[in-house]
């Protein structure tokens, strides 16, 4: 059985031209999503997902239509795969119950995580290179050291409110609480 899938990001649009095709493809069962493919929740697709049997094929105008990234659409052809049930696009002419098609989603998935890989190593890179040049990663410190010294001695006085310190060395209260608990800490292990 052929089941359809379409999908329009903006009320503003239409489902004419996904929904026609899907009909000349043979579809018996159309489901729609009027919502952004970067919603993780699409009922639409959902629902597809739950009807969907064994030897059936889910048919979609473009591939753009199901997943936003290679790696989700990757992911869900391979569960798709794991129930016996076939993906066949459209517009690309993607057939996974064909070998050719799923030659062409094997390519797509090598070429996915050969992406992840080189994102990885530029990543590393670029962090080595900051470090060779004296940068540190992180949040950039509210306050010295000399000024911490000065906190922790200032939190046992209590000549001072916990208001007057805030404003006193720009910090939230928060950060306050965190010094408050750093310095009962270090008392406690003298």
């Amino acid at each position: 059985m052929k089941i359809g899938y379409a999908r329009i990001s903006t009320q503003d649009q239409n489902l004419h031209l996904q929904e026609d095709a899907l009909k000349a493809a043979g579809c018996e069962k159309i489901f729609v999503d009027k919502i952004s493919g970067s919603t993780k929740e699409r009922p639409g697709l959902n629902q597809a997902l739950e009807f969907l049997r064994e030897n059936d094929t889910l048919v979609i105008w473009r591939l753009d239509r199901l997943a936003r990234s290679l790696k989700d659409l990757i992911s869900l052809v391979t569960e798709l795969e794991k129930e016996d049930i076939h993906l066949f696009s459209l517009t690309e002419n993607i057939d996974t119950n064909s070998l050719n098609g799923r030659l062409v989603f094997h390519i797509f998935g090598a070429l996915a995580e050969f992406e992840r890989g080189l994102i990885r190593e530029r990543t590393k890179a670029g962090l080595q290179a900051a470090r060779a040049r004296g940068r540190q990663g992180g949040r950039t410190r509210l306050i010295t050291s000399t000024q911490e010294e000065k906190l922790k001695l200032l939190i046992k006085d209590p000549a001072f409110s916990p208001k007057e310190l805030q404003e006193m060395f720009g910090i939230s209260k928060s950060t306050l609480y965190r010094y408050a608990q750093l310095t009962k800490k270090e008392s406690k292990d003298d």
